[in-house]
């Protein structure tokens, strides 16, 4: 099939790889706009929009995919299908009416679980031992379109977002492809999705991501692993906002109000609302992340002295 791929961050990298070594014909890829980052605020391109640069590849890149602009080029460039992985703009009914046979979505969860941005923080920040991917024929609603295939990956015990999301970005380019090979032979047809089990997945905002050291340690753990690496897990020590890795849930058994710091030969500890967790790295304000010990050799907590005040 000749494909126009819509997609913005790394994630949808592999997808993008595995469509390349496939039968299919990419013409051109959707991305967002560049953007500004780093310290110097400079323009840069977005990962999908790199990767069709180093290849050659037409770059689209409106700001609304309701542009008339944009809209005519899609037409112009007949694709028979949009596959999309993370594009991260909403799609008008009449940029979807485009393609012969639509555009199809790689989301990161078992749908209906985990409709929305954030499905793999959600799925870690709730404790579900299983998640997995779902390509679904895209539509007005919310990740709502009947589903063409799915996949399923556990979660183990110190996944992070990032070392999940790795994961499914890689399974989950594969379906992909075989739902493009099942559509262009006539094989395959969408379902609807299950009307029971709906949970929605918003981004995770900056305040969800604060650490809640009164919560019990199981949930502390889930709540970093779930935000690293964005938006990254933090807390505020001596009045200053400092990001926090993964902790050891079983870090010990120190007797530690929530939020209390004890350097000790085993390492960092900090109480919770039930057992103490073991630091793992930390990441002041300006400065690279660091194992705990080495930041607590050099900020010396005092005895007593706390997180989230």
């Amino acid at each position: 099939m000749r494909l126009v791929f819509a997609g913005t961050p790394a994630v949808a990298v592999p997808a993008l790889d595995a469509i390349a070594a496939s039968q299919h014909e990419l013409l051109a890829v959707l991305t967002r706009p560049d953007a500004p980052a780093g310290r110097g605020r400079h323009l840069v391109r977005s990962p999908v929009g790199a990767w069709a640069d180093a290849r050659g590849v037409e770059v689209l890149t409106p700001v609304r995919p309701r542009e008339p602009s944009f809209l005519s080029r899609l037409a112009e460039l007949a694709p028979d299908c949009v596959p999309v992985v993370a594009y991260g703009a909403l799609v008008p009914p009449v940029a979807l009416e485009i393609p012969r046979y639509g555009w199809v979505n790689l989301h990161f969860s078992l749908l209906p679980a985990w409709r929305g941005a954030a499905p793999v923080q959600h799925a870690l920040l709730h404790g579900d031992e299983v998640t997995g991917a779902a390509v679904f024929e895209l539509e007005a609603g919310l990740d709502t379109g009947p589903l063409y295939g799915t996949l399923t990956e556990p979660i183990r015990p110190r996944d992070t977002a990032g070392d999940l999301l790795e994961r499914l970005a890689v399974s989950g380019a594969k379906l992909l492809v075989q739902v493009l090979d099942g559509i262009e032979a006539g094989t395959l047809a969408a379902v609807p999705q299950a009307a029971e089990g709906v949970s929605m997945a918003p981004k995770v905002t900056v305040e969800e991501a604060r650490v809640r050291w009164t919560d019990p340690a199981f949930a502390v753990d889930r709540r970093i692993r779930a935000c690293t690496p964005a938006p990254g897990a933090w807390t505020v020590f001596r009045g200053e906002r400092i990001k926090v890795g993964p902790v050891d849930p079983t870090g010990g058994a120190a007797n530690l109000a929530p939020g209390e710091i004890a350097v000790g030969r085993s390492g960092v500890l900090v109480g919770t609302g039930t057992a103490a967790v073991a630091l793992g790295e930390v990441r002041a304000a300006g400065k690279k992340a660091m194992p705990a010990r080495d930041w607590a050799r050099g900020v010396r907590p005092e005895p007593g002295e706390r997180f989230g005040g």
